[in-house]
């Protein structure tokens, strides 16, 4: 069984969505927290919650993991308070969405930033100390859309494909080391995913709650899992491609994700 109690938990993307499910989540099994994002009155807020609700500590640390430089210097921060990480959760992240060449190249730029360099570089800075100790986790929050192309969210598909290949191949580097790495691959979820992408349209299913998804991944994790798909038609969505051709899954995927404009 992970153990979670007395244990210090580092969240990337704490202040909404499945970020805040997995600070309550940790807060109500005992876990500290360190809680990370942008926005700083939505931590503070969150922060002074669960220290009364769960009787925990808490630490935030506010930072643009978007930004070149920023998990470098969220890795100082924490050695500067003496916070030793035993649970890390990348779960930061954002989508854009239409004609790759028609979208913002700075903005995609960011995207790759954090969805991809800022899960690499936080987990290349945090996973020694866990080796040390022979114990730790490392949550990687990929998508459904990990599994396939995405036309019209071209750079987002392509960053959550990398989160996957990434968290298995460490998941199998540390197995036996004392490291647990986990990929959590959500469908659609309620948060303010879609309001930050802009589109609705790129919404596909029924959306599930974060505290679900959350309560997924965490028995999924205790199973030693290498990675869970919450709920049964998002599992059978991403499993298409095992059935069809790459080209013929690309035409569905297409259509589903057709702009609008």
């Amino acid at each position: 069984m992970i153990s979670t109690q007395n244990k210090w938990t580092l969240i990337t993307g704490a202040s909404s969505g499945i970020g805040e499910a997995f600070a309550y989540e940790l807060a109500a099994k005992g876990s500290h927290l360190i809680l990370v994002a942008r926005s700083e009155d939505k931590l503070n807020t969150l922060a002074e919650k669960l220290q009364k609700e769960y009787r925990i500590q808490t630490q935030v640390i506010v930072s643009d993991l978007s930004q070149e430089g920023s998990p470098n210097r969220l890795y100082q921060q924490c050695i500067e308070r003496g916070l030793s990480v035993d649970i890390l959760i990348n779960n930061a992240g954002f989508a854009t969405y239409g004609l790759f060449e028609q979208l913002s190249g700075p903005r995609q730029h960011e995207e790759v930033m954090l969805n991809v360099l800022a899960v690499v570089d936080l987990t290349h800075l945090f996973l020694p100390e866990m080796l040390n100790r022979k114990s730790g986790v490392v949550i990687n929050v990929a998508s459904t859309a990990g599994f396939q192309s995405l036309p019209n969210m071209a750079v987002y598909g392509a960053t959550k494909a990398f989160v996957l290949s990434f968290t298995e191949a460490l998941w199998e580097e540390n197995r036996k080391r004392g490291v647990q790495f986990f990929a959590l691959c959500p469908g659609s979820t309620e948060t303010e995913f879609f309001s930050v992408v802009g589109a609705d349209e790129a919404s596909i299913g029924k959306r599930d709650t974060p505290k679900n998804v959350v309560k997924v991944a965490l028995r999924a994790l205790q199973a030693k899992k290498v990675y869970v798909i919450p709920g049964f038609r998002n599992y059978f969505s991403a499993q298409m491609s095992r059935f069809i051709t790459r080209k013929q899954m690309l035409f569905i995927v297409g259509r589903m994700l057709r702009t609008r404009h």
